[in-house]
């Protein structure tokens, strides 16, 4: 049995989860901007409590790697660290698009689609990369700047879908393409790690706690829009 303790905080949602063997079994999360460093230690011990398990009875911590938010990530891998360290447990770390992926794929099994999360940058930019229905990479993760002209050739030939907090402000410049679904109410979860945490459990693909950092993708830039 696999106990793990799940964090996600890539984005504007506060997220912690408590799965068994990859079957989540208590989640406490809060999709709001600047919530992560008051919320995070306190929605570890509410799916600890609501689980009826204590620290000690964890296998491992899995934690959302980026790409996102800089503080978010900072604060998210931080706390998973600490507490690997203190218990003398694994740390796994799951990417963060794929983990977005791996839920929408869960929505449309019966269809041939891709999926293409969007996680909000600056102005027109856009962390994503593009997964086919297996969520096996096509395009893989990048900062992209989005306009009329992006993804056009597997929209020529595909349903794409695009959902995440930074398909919102895509959807003018793309929405109008027929083959372009856009999903307006996802919200990361650290419930959506569950199934993926178990499978790097199993094969033991554990990061080396004192050297992990968290895939910022792009650098830190001072004043201007964190999350």
């Amino acid at each position: 049995m696999a106990l793990i303790l799940q964090i996600e905080t890539a984005t504007t949602s506060c997220s912690v989860a408590l799965s068994r063997d990859g079957n989540t079994i208590a989640v406490k999360e809060l999709n709001e901007r600047n919530a992560h460093a008051s919320s995070v230690t306190l929605f570890i011990e509410d799916v600890m409590k609501a689980g009826n398990y204590s620290m000690k009875d964890l296998d491992a911590v899995s934690v959302s790697m980026g790409p996102g938010s800089y503080t978010g990530l900072r604060i998210g891998v931080s706390t998973a660290k600490g507490l690997c360290y203190a218990l003398d447990i694994p740390l796994i770390s799951v990417n963060t698009l794929t983990s977005m992926a791996s839920k929408m794929q869960e929505q449309y099994q019966t269809r041939e689609v891709l999926f293409c999360p969007m996680i909000d940058a600056r102005r027109m930019e856009v962390y994503t990369a593009v997964f086919d229905k297996a969520v096996n990479v096509l395009q893989p993760v990048e900062a992209k700047i989005i306009d009329s002209d992006s993804f056009a050739e597997l929209l020529d030939q595909n349903i794409v879908v695009f959902f995440g907090d930074g398909a919102p402000k895509c959807k003018d410049v793309l929405g109008a393409n027929p083959n372009a679904v856009f999903v307006d109410d996802f919200i990361n979860s650290a419930a959506d790690m569950s199934k993926l945490a178990f499978e790097k459990f199993g094969q033991q693909q554990f990061e080396d706690v004192a050297y992990f950092e968290p895939y910022y993708l792009k650098d830190f830039i001072a004043g201007g829009k964190g999350l």
